[in-house]
Protein backbone atom coordinates (compact mmCIF):
# COMPACT_ATOMS: atom_id res chain seq x y z
CA UNK A 1 0.00 0.00 0.00
CA UNK A 2 1.56 2.96 -1.11
CA UNK A 3 1.05 6.34 1.23
CA UNK A 4 1.48 10.09 0.50
CA UNK A 5 2.59 11.93 3.95
CA UNK A 6 2.16 15.44 3.77
CA UNK A 7 4.60 17.06 6.74
CA UNK A 8 7.07 19.78 7.35
CA UNK A 9 8.65 18.91 10.50
CA UNK A 10 11.22 16.71 8.66
CA UNK A 11 12.23 14.62 12.10
CA UNK A 12 8.66 13.53 12.78
CA UNK A 13 8.04 12.15 8.92
CA UNK A 14 11.20 10.04 8.91
CA UNK A 15 9.65 8.50 12.18
CA UNK A 16 6.41 7.95 10.10
CA UNK A 17 7.96 6.45 7.16
CA UNK A 18 10.39 4.11 8.95
CA UNK A 19 7.57 3.12 11.77
CA UNK A 20 4.54 2.66 8.77
CA UNK A 21 7.47 1.12 6.66
CA UNK A 22 7.92 -1.85 9.00
CA UNK A 23 4.26 -2.20 9.40
CA UNK A 24 4.33 -3.32 5.65
CA UNK A 25 3.27 0.39 3.86
CA UNK A 26 5.34 3.02 1.34
CA UNK A 27 5.48 5.88 2.23
CA UNK A 28 6.56 9.28 -0.12
CA UNK A 29 7.06 12.73 1.57
CA UNK A 30 5.95 15.73 0.52
CA UNK A 31 7.00 19.00 2.82
CA UNK A 32 4.87 21.53 0.86
CA UNK A 33 1.40 21.86 -0.19
CA UNK A 34 2.95 22.51 -3.83
CA UNK A 35 4.85 19.04 -3.47
CA UNK A 36 2.26 16.98 -2.50
CA UNK A 37 -0.26 18.65 -5.47
CA UNK A 38 2.13 17.97 -8.01
CA UNK A 39 2.87 14.29 -6.43
CA UNK A 40 -0.96 13.45 -6.70
CA UNK A 41 -1.18 15.18 -10.36
CA UNK A 42 1.61 12.37 -11.47
CA UNK A 43 1.46 9.36 -9.26
CA UNK A 44 -1.73 6.86 -7.79
CA UNK A 45 -1.49 6.35 -3.91
CA UNK A 46 -4.05 4.48 -1.80
CA UNK A 47 -4.39 7.00 1.21
CA UNK A 48 -2.88 10.58 2.24
CA UNK A 49 -1.95 11.99 5.63
CA UNK A 50 -1.60 15.96 5.43
CA UNK A 51 -0.03 18.07 8.35
CA UNK A 52 -2.89 20.55 8.65
CA UNK A 53 -0.51 23.80 8.72
CA UNK A 54 2.46 23.65 6.13
CA UNK A 55 5.14 26.48 4.96
CA UNK A 56 2.63 27.25 1.80
CA UNK A 57 -0.38 26.90 3.32
CA UNK A 58 -3.26 25.09 5.05
CA UNK A 59 -3.88 21.09 3.67
CA UNK A 60 -7.93 21.80 3.84
CA UNK A 61 -7.37 23.99 0.62
CA UNK A 62 -5.68 20.71 -1.03
CA UNK A 63 -8.64 18.64 0.27
CA UNK A 64 -11.44 20.79 -1.04
CA UNK A 65 -9.46 20.69 -4.35
CA UNK A 66 -9.15 17.32 -4.30
CA UNK A 67 -13.18 16.92 -3.37
CA UNK A 68 -14.18 19.02 -6.15
CA UNK A 69 -12.10 17.21 -8.91
CA UNK A 70 -13.69 14.21 -7.47
CA UNK A 71 -11.09 12.73 -6.32
CA UNK A 72 -12.24 10.67 -3.40
CA UNK A 73 -8.63 9.23 -2.34
CA UNK A 74 -8.83 8.68 1.46
CA UNK A 75 -6.89 11.70 3.19
CA UNK A 76 -5.98 11.65 7.23
CA UNK A 77 -5.30 15.34 9.00
CA UNK A 78 -2.43 14.92 11.36
CA UNK A 79 -1.89 17.82 12.86
CA UNK A 80 -0.90 19.50 16.03
CA UNK A 81 -4.52 21.70 15.62
CA UNK A 82 -7.09 20.32 18.32
CA UNK A 83 -9.40 23.32 18.35
CA UNK A 84 -12.88 22.73 16.83
CA UNK A 85 -13.05 24.72 14.39
CA UNK A 86 -10.10 23.29 12.32
CA UNK A 87 -11.38 19.57 12.70
CA UNK A 88 -15.04 21.09 11.71
CA UNK A 89 -13.46 22.88 8.46
CA UNK A 90 -11.09 19.97 7.58
CA UNK A 91 -13.91 17.51 7.95
CA UNK A 92 -16.10 18.95 6.22
CA UNK A 93 -14.12 19.59 3.38
CA UNK A 94 -14.01 16.10 2.98
CA UNK A 95 -11.05 15.09 5.31
CA UNK A 96 -11.62 11.12 6.33
CA UNK A 97 -10.28 11.13 9.59
CA UNK A 98 -8.31 13.41 12.10
CA UNK A 99 -5.51 12.61 14.37
CA UNK A 100 -3.95 14.89 16.40
CA UNK A 101 -0.90 15.45 17.62
CA UNK A 102 1.33 13.59 19.69
CA UNK A 103 0.21 10.47 18.72
CA UNK A 104 0.54 6.69 18.77
CA UNK A 105 1.75 5.39 15.71
CA UNK A 106 -0.14 2.12 16.49
CA UNK A 107 -3.79 4.70 16.65
CA UNK A 108 -2.59 6.02 13.26
CA UNK A 109 -2.23 2.79 11.51
CA UNK A 110 -5.14 1.40 12.70
CA UNK A 111 -6.47 4.30 11.56
CA UNK A 112 -5.09 3.70 7.73
CA UNK A 113 -6.44 0.15 7.82
CA UNK A 114 -10.18 1.30 8.98
CA UNK A 115 -10.07 3.72 5.88
CA UNK A 116 -8.67 1.09 3.97
CA UNK A 117 -11.66 -1.33 5.16
CA UNK A 118 -14.06 1.55 4.10
CA UNK A 119 -12.79 1.81 0.47
CA UNK A 120 -12.45 -1.88 -0.06
CA UNK A 121 -15.59 -2.63 1.78
CA UNK A 122 -14.08 -5.18 3.77
CA UNK A 123 -16.20 -5.75 7.37
CA UNK A 124 -12.54 -6.89 8.98
CA UNK A 125 -8.78 -6.86 8.29
CA UNK A 126 -8.90 -10.38 7.56
CA UNK A 127 -9.13 -11.72 3.58
CA UNK A 128 -9.85 -15.59 2.84
CA UNK A 129 -9.39 -16.79 -0.34
CA UNK A 130 -9.63 -20.84 -0.12
CA UNK A 131 -7.24 -22.24 2.09
CA UNK A 132 -5.30 -19.12 2.04
CA UNK A 133 -5.59 -16.26 4.81
CA UNK A 134 -4.08 -12.77 5.20
CA UNK A 135 -4.50 -11.03 8.40
CA UNK A 136 -3.82 -7.35 7.15
CA UNK A 137 -3.62 -6.40 11.16
CA UNK A 138 -0.79 -8.91 12.04
CA UNK A 139 0.44 -8.43 9.02
CA UNK A 140 0.29 -12.86 8.75
CA UNK A 141 0.04 -15.05 5.91
CA UNK A 142 -1.52 -19.07 6.71
CA UNK A 143 -2.38 -21.26 4.62
CA UNK A 144 -4.50 -23.86 6.35
CA UNK A 145 -3.47 -23.24 10.32
CA UNK A 146 0.39 -22.92 8.56
CA UNK A 147 1.83 -19.19 8.90
CA UNK A 148 3.94 -18.53 5.70
CA UNK A 149 7.10 -16.32 5.72
CA UNK A 150 7.26 -13.60 3.56
CA UNK A 151 10.14 -11.30 2.82
CA UNK A 152 9.04 -7.29 2.48
CA UNK A 153 8.00 -6.94 -0.99
CA UNK A 154 6.29 -10.51 -1.07
CA UNK A 155 4.79 -9.17 1.95
CA UNK A 156 3.56 -5.33 0.07
CA UNK A 157 2.22 -8.21 -3.32
CA UNK A 158 0.14 -10.02 -0.97
CA UNK A 159 -1.10 -7.11 0.76
CA UNK A 160 -2.10 -5.41 -2.43
CA UNK A 161 -3.60 -8.29 -4.07
CA UNK A 162 -5.86 -9.25 -1.12
CA UNK A 163 -6.89 -5.52 -0.85
CA UNK A 164 -8.44 -6.27 -4.17
CA UNK A 165 -9.32 -9.43 -3.78
CA UNK A 166 -11.30 -10.89 -7.24
CA UNK A 167 -9.62 -7.84 -9.01
CA UNK A 168 -7.18 -7.29 -11.51
CA UNK A 169 -4.35 -5.36 -10.10
CA UNK A 170 -2.02 -3.91 -12.58
CA UNK A 171 1.93 -4.13 -12.93
CA UNK A 172 1.82 -0.76 -12.63
CA UNK A 173 -0.48 -0.87 -9.38
CA UNK A 174 2.34 -3.39 -7.57
CA UNK A 175 5.35 -1.73 -8.20
CA UNK A 176 3.67 1.66 -6.95
CA UNK A 177 2.60 -0.30 -4.10
CA UNK A 178 6.12 -1.92 -3.57
CA UNK A 179 8.90 0.59 -4.36
CA UNK A 180 6.91 4.27 -4.30
CA UNK A 181 9.86 7.10 -5.31
CA UNK A 182 12.96 5.59 -3.23
CA UNK A 183 12.43 1.73 -4.47
CA UNK A 184 15.01 -0.22 -6.77
CA UNK A 185 12.53 -1.73 -9.33
CA UNK A 186 14.58 -3.25 -11.98
CA UNK A 187 12.40 -4.12 -15.17
CA UNK A 188 12.20 -8.07 -13.77
CA UNK A 189 12.41 -7.63 -9.94
CA UNK A 190 8.60 -7.61 -9.81
CA UNK A 191 8.20 -10.55 -11.47
CA UNK A 192 10.88 -12.16 -9.67
CA UNK A 193 9.28 -11.89 -6.08
CA UNK A 194 5.95 -12.88 -7.60
CA UNK A 195 7.80 -15.88 -8.59
CA UNK A 196 8.94 -16.51 -5.29
CA UNK A 197 5.66 -15.70 -3.63
CA UNK A 198 3.64 -18.31 -6.02
CA UNK A 199 6.79 -21.25 -4.88
CA UNK A 200 5.24 -20.55 -1.02
CA UNK A 201 1.39 -20.50 -1.73
CA UNK A 202 -1.08 -23.41 -2.94
CA UNK A 203 -1.42 -23.94 -6.95
CA UNK A 204 -2.99 -21.16 -8.99
CA UNK A 205 -3.50 -18.79 -5.88
CA UNK A 206 -2.53 -16.04 -7.76
CA UNK A 207 -3.60 -15.98 -11.22
CA UNK A 208 -2.13 -13.72 -14.34
CA UNK A 209 -4.55 -12.27 -16.85
CA UNK A 210 -1.96 -11.86 -19.20
CA UNK A 211 -1.65 -8.33 -20.38
CA UNK A 212 -3.82 -6.68 -17.65
CA UNK A 213 -2.10 -7.61 -14.67
CA UNK A 214 -2.56 -10.14 -11.19
CA UNK A 215 -5.24 -11.29 -9.52
CA UNK A 216 -5.67 -13.45 -5.90
CA UNK A 217 -8.20 -16.28 -6.88
CA UNK A 218 -9.20 -19.35 -4.93
CA UNK A 219 -6.90 -22.34 -5.67
CA UNK A 220 -7.82 -25.29 -7.65
CA UNK A 221 -7.17 -28.98 -7.37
Amino acid sequence: MRILLLEDHQSLAEGIIQGLGRMGYVVDHCLTLAQADAALSTDRFDLAIFDLGLPDGRSVSLIKQLRKAGNRLPVIVLTAFDDLESKLSALNEGANDYVVKPFELRELEARIRAQLRSQTQQVNDTVTCGELTVDLAAQQCRVGEQTIHLTRLEWLIMKQLALHLGKIVSKEQLESACYGWGGDNESNSLEVHLHHLRKKLPPNTIHTARGLGYRLSESKP
